[in-house]
């Protein structure tokens, strides 16, 4: 009997959809050997936990992948491929709940509101209220977004529209960068940049983006905000440059090790803000991104193809298995 295999849990709305459909099974844990044991047989796979490669190997069944979310790196695009399993995902239903993200910590960092709210707590009113000698206002500075995808461009609109800041950006695409946006290289984003925002998906060309001599290159006091993927930063890098106080501060919701470890230098500095991935994660995005993978998968099974394929040259393969 075929079935839905998730690797989580679903928001309430799309797990009565799916159900409606087909019968559907959760992971009881993300990890790859769980997933290998009871992922056998599915028909579709909602992805929110890296899919290792061994998971294509014999699957006669399976007939798409549907990242719950944009990004693709969970997902081994070329085992899928070569298996002929189409490979879809949600994009833009999270770029707002990120780009606010964005915002909120950036303002934290800029406010210093984790030192100032710990010493309010612990050491009272005056200690809190002496932080604010070294606060800053957003107002007046300049906002560089590396990557104008669906979350880059919701970041420049509130940057532009709800802040009226200056915005620089790099993009894959210079030609698609909206109006008010001054096109950079990275160089010269980061040296010119207060607040760099990190938006770009994870690929081999951005692996190690922000390398130790682009950190050198920030301007004393800047900001980094990453809501791309943990690898696009050298961390050694980082750790050092916020330890020596060479940039002002960096909020980070992605990692190269997650969870992150417990005794991570991140954590131990007050010019730091960790989340623990969740930048687009909120009761409305969930639902967003679950209906919008919850419908993929449907669309899937009565035989028609993704809205959102993100490996177009598979269908003839696709159709040799699945034919009619």
């Amino acid at each position: 009997m075929s079935f839905i295999f998730s690797t989580h849990r679903l928001h309430p709305d799309a797990e009565a959809m799916l159900k409606a459909a087909s019968d559907l099974r959760v992971a009881s844990a993300p990890d790859p050997e769980t997933l290998l044991r009871e992922g056998e047989g599915a028909e579709i796979v909602i992805v929110r936990a890296p899919i290792p490669p061994a998971f294509f190997g014999n699957v006669p069944a399976l007939r798409a992948v549907v990242r719950h979310g944009a990004g693709l790196d969970m997902i081994p695009y070329d085992a899928a491929t070569a298996a002929g399993v189409l490979i879809a995902n949600v994009p833009a239903v999270n770029a707002p709940t990120v780009a606010e993200h964005v915002f909120m910590v950036t303002l934290a960092l800029l406010r210093q509101f984790r030192p100032m709210d710990r010493d309010l707590r612990n050491m009272g009113w005056s200690t809190g209220r002496a932080h604010s000698d070294r606060a800053l206002d957003l107002a007046g500075r300049i906002m560089g977004v590396i990557g104008m995808g669906n979350v880059g461009k919701a970041v420049f609109r509130i940057a532009k529209y709800g802040f009226q800041l200056e915005i620089v950006a790099n993009s894959r695409s210079p030609e698609s960068l909206p109006d008010g946006v001054r096109f950079l290289s990275v160089d010269d984003l980061v040296s010119t940049a207060d607040i760099v925002v990190l938006c770009c998906p994870l690929t081999p060309k951005t692996t190690g983006l922000l390398s130790r001599e682009r950190i050198a290159r920030m301007k004393p006091g800047a900001i980094l905000v990453n809501v791309s993927r943990g690898p696009v930063v050298d961390d050694a890098a980082l750790i050092e440059a916020l330890e020596r106080g060479r940039i002002g501060g960096a909020a980070l919701d992605v990692f190269s090790t997650q969870p992150l470890p417990p005794e991570h230098p991140y954590f131990r500095q007050d010019n730091v803000i960790v989340t623990p991935h969740l930048a687009g994660i909120s009761e409305e995005s969930m639902m967003r991104m679950g209906k919008g993978a919850a419908a993929e998968a449907i669309r899937v099974m009565e035989g028609g193809l993704p809205v959102n394929l993100r490996n177009p040259e598979v269908v003839e393969h696709y159709r040799r298995r699945f034919p009619g």
